[in-house]
């Protein structure tokens, strides 16, 4: 690929919304590596009927239209995302602070732990265990040719480790 040749595999993502009480995996969606993480959020969110109550992501997902697409779904849910170390607050942090903004005033305030503790940013750490149950019981790789198929493959997956 460096050099010009087409590479014979190619790797695929995995990416999953998980709800950390219980374990299930609520949407699923299997992307190439050209897709960006943060862009699959909205449609992840699509895939889910009920009300959330709130997100959980690490800083890759921190920015504004993870905001709005968490907003345009559920306007009441709680958006825990960790902040990135130079994030400063928006321009009307002083008169209308956005969820964002106040996590980055607690940052400022307390620091990074004590916020973590606060707003109960561990749990982020629960939706790691589907993942992993996934690759042991399904495994690593996927079976099927196309990309239509393996989508297929990997959403029937997700509904076997749900049951």
């Amino acid at each position: 690929e460096k050099h010009g040749g087409k590479p014979r595999r190619t790797w695929r993502k995995l990416h999953l919304a998980i709800h950390p009480d219980s374990g299930e995996i609520l949407a699923s969606e299997l992307t190439t590596t050209n897709d960006g993480d943060a862009s699959l959020v909205g449609s992840l969110l699509d895939q889910i009927d009920s009300p959330i109550s709130a997100v959980f992501a690490d800083g890759a997902y921190d920015g504004e239209p993870i905001h709005r697409s968490v907003a345009a779904h559920t306007p009441d849910a709680a958006v825990i995302i960790s902040p990135r170390s130079t994030a400063v607050p928006s321009d009307t942090a002083e008169t209308a602070p956005t969820q964002r903004d106040r996590h980055v005033e607690m940052i400022g305030e307390r620091g990074r732990l004590e916020w973590q503790r606060a707003v109960n940013y561990g749990k982020r750490s629960l939706a790691e265990v589907p993942m992993f149950r996934y690759k042991k019981v399904i495994g690593r790789s996927l079976h099927a040719r196309t990309p239509p198929t393996r989508k297929t493959e990997a959403t029937v997956a997700c509904k076997v480790i749900n049951t």
